[in-house]
């Protein structure tokens, strides 16, 4: 009997030292694995598809800020406007013309289209809005240097196309585009001045469209750089900015991010749309459908000015905080990006429109990261673009509008994890880490119980045994 138990107290100690090991070498497991699938590689089979064909649902919701008072924004006062929408697509991504190098880089172009979804908006793409001209109101502004007698000729031309200051259009002209005389006049006889050879329209260059030939870091050498960007056309920084800081392209292509993320990490990503890289930071731990995840938004100073962030003198010439000149890279239009409704901006912003309501649950920009493999489970990239709108001498379409700027549309670009993917991802990286934690932890405590009861039982055979031999001596 005493054989047994200490046989078992051999066995408890065996299971106690196997716990203690696996205590060490699962977690090493574990962060192996997540190396090994998070490396682009066609032999990663589910992370591969993720990254190659982006199969969660994503969608583009816009919002119009539609005008009220047209003529008496005309007459110098303060502009009224109405958000309309959302008018929601869904947005299909797929890479395209993927080429694995042997510094461990990969290139792709990705495309996206487009598709309205009835059932999600509020409205339907027949609704018709009113909106600044883009053709007249920014090229006044572009153009209010030239001599006199040349924006007399400029109003002119307008008057002839029958240009007006504002759209009266549908949604689905103002996003993809209609037909213009003075477009076509423009590409004809000043090629290259318009982003477009086409119909004129706000995304008219997003649908059936790539966003530019990305090479990334595939992560082989290092899983550190995994998805960061090593060049954009070409390109291993931009001429769009004042400063090398604000030139360079950093972070990752914006779909996903290194592994092993902590709270000190921050989420640089470069964005073809907005003309630079951003950089989100850190705000609270959460939790999606069990999985544990980090939110990432944007700091106040994302679109600060120079004045207020010394770092952003580079994005510069600036107006109010809040704003991001995009001048420079869309054909020089007076263009600012901003958060929607004017959020973390300049209070004095909204005090120029009437018809705003910034607040962060609406109108903030997040990312909800996995932090262990860096993949975004839920994603918010809410941006405005605005239009710089004055008066100008000569051109008398601007009438005696006042300086402002104008906000014209917001959109939000949305996704989350969902379905077979989010069981997958669920059961690999949520459940099974559970298990083993569980099992190395079980493992220690069934060894020391087991341990601790046959230790017992074992002094109490051997007492008894001597106790025996002393009562048969006596």
């Amino acid at each position: 009997m005493t054989k047994v138990a200490v046989g078992f107290i051999v066995v408890g100690a065996l299971t106690v030292f196997f716990g203690t090991v696996l205590t060490f070498v699962g977690p090493i497991i574990i962060d192996d694995q997540i190396v090994k699938n998070t490396v682009i590689d066609p032999k990663n089979e589910m992370s591969y598809t993720m990254w190659k064909d982006v199969p969660v649902p994503f969608f583009m919701s816009v919002y119009f800020f539609h005008i009220l008072n047209p003529k008496e924004i005309l007459s110098g006062e303060k502009p009224m406007v109405e958000q309309r929408g959302p008018y929601v697509y869904r947005k299909r991504i797929q890479k395209d013309n993927i080429t694995f190098h042997p510094n461990f880089t990969v290139s792709y172009k990705e495309y996206r289209q487009y598709h309205f979804e009835p059932s999600m908006s509020v409205g339907n793409e027949s609704d018709v809005v009113m909106i600044p001209n883009m053709l007249v109101l920014g090229a006044a502004v572009m153009l209010e240097k030239l001599p006199y007698p040349i924006r007399l000729l400029i109003s002119a031309t307008f008057k002839t196309f029958k240009e007006g200051p504002f759209l009266n259009k549908t949604v689905e002209e103002l996003m993809w585009g209609y037909e213009s005389g003075l477009v076509d006049f423009l590409n004809k006889y000043l090629p290259g001045m318009l982003p477009t050879s086409g119909k004129f329209g706000l995304f008219s260059e997003f649908n059936n469209s790539n966003t530019g030939l990305f090479t990334i870091n595939t992560g082989k050498d290092d899983i550190r750089n995994v998805h960061k960007v090593d060049s954009w056309n070409g390109l291993t920084e931009l001429s769009y900015w004042r400063t090398p800081e604000c030139n360079a392209i950093n972070g990752t292509a914006g779909q996903m991010w290194p592994p092993f993320m902590t709270r000190e990490s921050t989420l640089p990503f470069y964005s073809p749309d907005a003309c630079r890289s951003m950089e989100l930071v850190y705000q609270r731990d959460g939790v999606m459908n069990g999985i544990p995840l980090y939110r990432f938004v944007a700091p106040k100073t994302l679109f600060a000015n120079g004045s207020d962030y010394a770092p952003n003198e580079g994005f510069c010439p600036c107006r109010q905080s809040g704003l991001l000149n995009v001048s420079s890279c869309r054909h020089d239009s007076p263009c600012f990006i901003s958060h929607p409704h004017f959020y973390n901006a300049d209070p004095v912003l909204l005090d120029y429109v009437q018809g705003l309501h910034p607040n962060e649950d609406e109108h903030g920009l997040f990312i909800d990261i996995h932090p262990l493999t860096g993949v975004p489970l839920n994603v918010s990239i809410r941006l405005q673009l605005n239009l710089y709108m004055k008066r100008v001498s000569g051109i008398t379409e601007t009438g005696q509008i006042s300086e402002v700027v104008m906000p014209m549309i917001w959109f939000e670009e949305s996704g989350y994890i969902d379905g077979p993917i989010l069981k997958t991802f669920h059961t690999n990286l949520v459940i099974l880490p559970t298990v083993m934690e569980f099992m190395q932890y079980g493992f220690i405590v069934l060894g020391l119980a087991t341990v601790v009861i046959h230790t017992d039982i074992t002094v109490l055979l051997i007492f008894s045994s001597l106790s025996q031999q002393v009562l048969t001596n006596f």
